[in-house]
């Protein structure tokens, strides 16, 4: 395997959260902090949470009860708490800390300091609970990434409501069709967002969304102020300044729902992945803290939108450490390729969370536009979404990060509330790798009988549950138990291919489903991709395997050209090769096929399963997520 590119130094252990649990547990090294915190879990999380300071209405009278199997575990039994408290009580002993800043793409910045965060909500409280908001209501946030988005998210939690996080590039179907299932009442929305210099609309997706659900009313945040709303419609401006400045918290359970967030399936029908006030949000801090080590005063920004699970988490977790979080509006870069780097320089970032494909993306832009701005505040970086290939990790690791600055790698997901596996900067760190298990997180590598193997690709596992696991698929128990809890008793199979190597390093290989199997061998998708671009006429790749009558299986590879380079039979052979050189010529690809665009969730996520059903003209299932639908188009006229 490979070897570590990056070394723990003093400058990132003394202070961290993670010296101060040792301390507080009497324990020596990070490795045995991670065995104790498997073995003795119950201590291990009373510990997590007292240091964290989370404050309970009414204490917990114990940690973990499993009585309903680890499938529907209770966390925290007996307690009472709410989520927006314990993000918002920084305001009593540091009212004047920023906690919130907000930068638009046309250049306009706000900023929100704890005192005025907890004020904002708690107007926001009152003018939902004039609403009839409740306790148990659905509210649904169809927002671009703006300073009401957060507000409105921490106010539905502080009524005791669940809020419910929708993708502000979605069609207005896609959004109803989250709005129906959650038999939401409410829909907080915004006239409109800047794109790429151009103003987007959003209003007129949200009505016809509403017009969908029957219902559902529109509050309206005025990012232009000059779009005039309906008769009906309630001004987020007009109802929220007006209203009391102090509010309630409303205590709630520990396994009350505050959110209810949905991911894509593979059928038409996504999933509701329900959380609950002491789960996903202290797992977003408890990561934040024990993996990327998010102190009081610094900055998070991690490049994401609300509807997906990074956005909350960004917002939940670094407020409820005291940090501060860093929302942008806009594309990264627009109007130049420096727009990203010079958005971390001028708000002083010190934690910068990207995906490998925005990673990608950026790195043929230059170096120049990374070195152009003052980069010195940064001392860690993320990233998250699926696996890297060699050389734009690198480029992360020494034009970004200049050589210096850890890569804290972190895999888990929407359902598991945060990661499974990470990072930390108590070990080395090898490229495109994890070199733990979340803390918590008892993970293993399972072969095909369900036995814990080393130093070869089996299924990502997890054996215990863990707080921030979600409480279930909406109204769905059953679809939730055949997604993970089917394939071995008792166990969370997570759908991913990984490899622990035997100095406890991780590598994750892509999803199980999109494992190819080519003349005998399993092969991820990842590792053609990675070979295709070593091929210097390859912006980027993506990988299926489509059935060959022979063969079983065989590859096909879809390629983006870097600028300069034209497509034709030639060049294809040429990447062929350099993939058959890579992997051996019994794994050479069927076909490489050239492509304009890959289809891409918001936060960069290539679609494999898309590509492969558009390719065999099959339904491709659920396409709300997809940023850019006509990829989609372009996979099956090249595919015919």
């Amino acid at each position: 395997m490979s070897k570590p590119i990056w070394f723990p130094s003093d400058a990132y252990t003394t202070g961290s959260h993670i010296e101060a649990l040792l301390q507080r547990l009497g324990l020596d090294s990070y490795e045995e902090l991670y065995r104790f915190s498997i073995e003795e879990t119950e201590r291990f999380w009373q510990a997590t949470l007292e240091l964290l300071g989370l404050r309970w209405s009414i204490p917990y009278e114990r940690v973990l009860d499993l009585s309903q199997g680890p499938q529907w575990p209770q966390w925290f039994v007996g307690g009472r708490l709410n989520l927006a408290q314990n993000a918002l009580r920084h305001a009593e002993d540091r009212p004047g800390e920023l906690a919130l800043l907000w930068e638009g793409e046309d250049g306009e910045v706000r900023q929100l300091s704890y005192g005025e965060l907890e004020v904002a909500v708690a107007q926001a409280s009152h003018a939902l609970r004039a609403l009839g908001v409740g306790k148990g209501d659905r509210v649904g946030l169809f927002l671009p990434m703006l300073p009401e988005t957060a507000i409105a998210a921490l106010a539905v939690a502080r009524v005791g409501a669940i809020f419910v996080p929708i993708f502000s590039g979605y069609a207005p179907e896609a959004a109803a069709t989250r709005l129906q299932d959650a038999g939401a009442r409410l829909l907080i929305t915004a006239d409109g967002f800047y794109r790429r210099g151009s103003r987007v609309l959003l209003l007129e997706n949200a009505r016809a969304a509403a017009r969908l659900s029957p219902g559902v009313k529109l509050m309206v945040v005025r990012r232009f102020g000059d779009v005039p709303l309906a008769p009906g419609e309630v001004a987020w401006d007009e109802q929220v300044p007006a209203q009391p400045e102090e509010a309630p918290y409303l205590p709630v359970e520990s396994m009350e729902p505050f959110m209810l967030i949905y991911t894509s399936g593979t059928t038409g029908r996504p999933k509701g992945t329900v959380h609950y006030h002491a789960g996903f949000p202290l797992k977003a801090a408890q990561d934040m803290a024990h993996l990327f080590d998010l102190r009081k005063g610094e900055t998070l920004f991690w490049f994401t939108d609300m509807g997906w699970m990074m956005g909350p988490w960004a917002i939940l977790g670094a407020l409820t450490l005291g940090a501060r979080v860093l929302l942008y509006e806009g594309a990264p870069d627009y109007p130049d390729a420096g727009r990203l780097w010079a958005l971390c320089a001028r708000h002083g970032v010190t934690h910068l969370g990207l995906s490998p494909t925005l990673v990608r993306a950026l790195m043929p832009l230059g170096d120049a536009p990374v070195q152009g701005h003052d980069l010195s505040r940064l001392r860690v970086l993320g990233s998250t979404g699926e696996p890297w290939n060699l050389e734009p990790y690198l480029w992360f690791f020494h034009t970004v990060g200049r050589g210096r600055l850890p890569i804290i790698n972190y895999s888990g997901g929407t359902e598991i509330g945060g990661g499974i596996l990470g990072c930390t900067v108590w070990r080395p760190i090898k490229p495109m790798g994890f070199n733990t298990a979340v803390p918590g997180i008892h993970a293993e590598v399972l072969d095909a009988s369900g036995r814990p193997v080393r130093g070869e690709v089996g299924e990502l596992a997890v054996l215990k549950p863990w707080p921030g696991q979600t409480k279930g698929f909406w109204n769905a128990p059953e679809r939730y138990l055949d997604t993970y809890w089917r394939r071995f008793e008792n166990v969370w199979v997570h759908g991913d291919w990984a490899l622990l190597d035997e100095e406890g390093h991780w590598f994750i290989y892509g999803r199980s489903d999109d494992t190819l199997k080519v003349a005998g061998k399993r092969v991820g998708p990842a590792e053609y991709e990675s070979a295709a671009v070593e091929h210097p006429a390859v912006k980027e790749a993506a990988a299926i395997g489509v059935p060959h009558e022979v063969k079983g299986e065989v590859a096909v590879v879809f390629v983006v050209l870097r600028s300069g380079y034209q497509e034709g039979p030639e060049l294809a052979q040429a990447i062929a090769d350099t993939i058959a050189a890579r992997l051996g010529k019994a794994l050479r690809p069927e076909r490489v096929l050239f492509v304009d665009d890959l289809p891409k969730t918001r936060n960069a996520k290539v679609m494999r399963r898309v590509i492969r059903s558009a390719y065999l003209g099959q339904s491709p299932g659920d396409l709300s997520a997809l940023e850019n639908p006509q990829a989609v188009e372009a996979i099956r006229r090249v595919g015919l």
